[in-house]
């Protein structure tokens, strides 16, 4: 079951990248009181996805570390940089989509998000990879 918590969080991510795309570049055409990326239901949304994303990828880190396969690892790494790139895009490349002070908000929040991710993560492996290698720091 280990070997598919990486795959399982490379797909996460992918499917992050996938909902901030449509929500930066495609979101005009789905405008509307009951729209998924309503005003009045950004921030729920928001809350729900991130819950669901950070829990995931963060709790699950330590079920596949003892996974041997170094290429899934190195690709479940560069996984999480699609949703960071997507945000900066929009960000910092298209602020134009980025009409109201309510989707600026989502949009440093969902790069907030991919970031904790990022950052995270290897943290997380690599504070594990110590403590199985069993390497500390000098005695006190």
């Amino acid at each position: 079951m280990s070997k598919l918590y990486p795959w399982l969080s490379i797909l996460m991510a992918l499917t992050l990248a996938v909902f901030e795309w449509a929500f930066f570049f495609q979101a005009a055409n789905w405008e509307g009181p009951s729209a998924p990326f309503a005003p009045e239901r950004l921030g729920f949304n928001l809350a729900w996805l991130t819950l669901i994303y950070l829990s995931f990828q963060l709790l699950t880190i330590p079920l596949s570390v003892g996974a041997r396969d170094r290429f899934v690892g190195v690709l479940d790494g560069m996984a999480s940089v699609v949703p960071l790139g997507v945000s900066l895009v929009a960000i910092f490349g298209k602020p134009e989509l980025l009409g109201t002070p309510q989707r600026w908000e989502a949009a440093f929040l969902l790069l907030l998000v991919a970031a904790i991710d990022l950052f995270g993560g290897f943290m997380f492996n690599i504070a594990l990879s110590r403590r199985t290698l069993d390497v500390a720091g000098p005695a006190i």
